[in-house]
């Protein structure tokens, strides 16, 4: 295909969703839904304009999903503004004790999600007769939750404090970090990957160093860009404007950072934008308010009388880097999803993976949220919704291209490489349609 048709599909694309946006609200479906249909209808099994290959398209797909997933896991831990640790009636923090909000989100991205790893990874073995490496990484790649396409489910903004919409949130920001471990035993086993005497590289490397020092990196830049910004606006008025920049500078820094060091750059964003958030929580408390769009209210005054308010820039910065992210998660998914459509083909469909994406949307996924979700104190409903909004997409399609890059045997690639992307775009129709009269129903309850 040519670089000038693809031009013309993609500046088309763009200008119908947004002639279409109104109207686009008010169906009972996720725009995911178009994208997909879009790509589908214009791919290999519609009019074959584009023709994208999973397998041959590895690099350039690892890439372009790559950057979609921590654009969105640092919008993510941006619109989480609830602290982690729990407080005492006098104020006081405990130091190791969890913020009773965040124990079902953190149980989703640990417990249910090795829990689901277990459990498609036998599912593989049984269905496909993948060998033990082979489903262990279908189960890596699959279980963690997508923050690009899970919106509609996630946070409305970051004073929203309903517990399933940020159990969705928080679950959907920490898992895509958490399976890397995963990732990288099972590209072991398949003998990929170096893991040590009896593992010890693995778990010391890939699980002791690489988790926390990501979310070490992340919070640590994400708290000193926050406050040299605030120090420059607030005491020399300077730093004013280029938000944008701020965002992408600080997501950037903070996931080549852990690269550099060999820590979990995905965690790293993610915990980047914890700590930009936390950063305008606190001076904000301080400054006596609650709301932190207060920004809103100072919508027709000039942004540099706002931004350098010593009161009212912390929300400023907040707001101004989330709404531009915000942005780009919209610009990413349009490109995934439809990159997704293009490649799929009902020729490649087989019984043992319908099989296979029921039996993960249907049974393993409830099952593992009804495990590990034992004791998280949420409703009956609140478990059941969380249970089916374990929505697939980005970060599977990345995880899915970054082992084909590492080395997958093209006969194991292609096998995958068709269950993951079915998973996928069965996940974004079924989530799809179904999201918003849950969504209404639970909200209306």
């Amino acid at each position: 295909m040519s670089g000038t048709l693809i031009f013309i599909l993609a500046g088309a694309l763009f200008v119908v969703m947004a002639l279409a946006t109104s109207v686009l609200r008010r169906l009972p479906l996720t725009t995911s839904v178009l994208y997909l249909g879009a790509g589908y209808a214009v791919g290999g099994a519609g009019l074959r304009l584009i023709q994208p290959d999973p397998v041959e398209s590895a690099a350039v797909l690892e890439r372009i999903t790559e950057v979609a997933v921590i654009v969105s896991l640092f919008t993510a831990g941006l619109k989480l503004r609830q602290p982690l640790r729990a407080a005492r009636p006098d104020g006081a923090r405990f130091r190791l004790r969890l913020n009773p909000i965040w124990r079902p989100a953190v149980r989703l991205a640990t417990l249910a999600m090795v829990l689901t790893i277990g459990l498609v990874a036998v599912a593989g073995w049984g269905l496909f007769g993948l060998p033990l490496g082979a489903a262990l990484l279908l189960g890596a790649i699959l279980a963690p939750t997508d923050p690009v396409l899970a919106s509609e489910v996630q946070v409305d903004d970051p004073t929203d404090r309903d517990r399933l919409r940020f159990s969705l949130t928080g679950e959907a920001g920490l898992n895509d970090g958490t399976a890397f471990p995963f990732v990288m035993l099972a590209l072991g086993l398949l003998g990929l990957h170096d893991l040590g005497t009896g593992g010890a590289l693995w778990l010391g490397r890939d699980v002791l160093w690489a988790v926390p020092a990501g979310l070490a990196v992340g919070g640590i830049l994400g708290t000193a860009v926050g406050r040299l910004v605030l120090y420059l606006r607030r005491e020399h008025r300077e730093a004013v404007g280029l938000d944008d920049f701020l965002a992408l500078g600080l997501i950037a820094l903070a996931y080549g950072v852990a690269l550099l060091v060999h820590a979990y750059g995905f965690l790293a964003v993610f915990a980047a934008g914890l700590a930009l958030r936390r950063i305008e929580r606190q001076h904000t408390e301080l400054a006596g308010e609650t709301d932190p769009t207060v920004t809103a209210a100072a919508a027709g005054e000039a942004e540099e009388a706002v931004a350098t308010d010593p009161e009212r820039a912390p929300a400023y910065m907040a707001q101004a880097v989330l709404g531009f992210n915000e942005q780009l998660e919209r610009i990413g998914e349009v490109v995934v999803v439809t990159l997704l459509g293009a490649m799929l083909s009902l020729q490649t469909l087989t019984w043992q993976t319908a099989v296979f994406v029921a039996l993960l949307l249907l049974v393993l996924r409830p099952l593992a949220v009804t495990l590990g979700l034992l004791g998280s104190g949420l409703s009956p409903p609140q478990r059941r919704l969380t249970a089916w909004f374990g929505i697939r997409g980005v970060g599977s399609v990345y995880y899915l291209t970054y082992a084909i890059e590492h080395g997958l045997p093209e006969e194991l690639a292609r096998t995958l490489s068709g269950i993951v992307l079915f998973t996928v775009a069965v996940s974004v129709v079924v989530h799809g349609i179904s999201v918003t009269p849950l969504m209404r129903s639970y909200r209306a309850r």
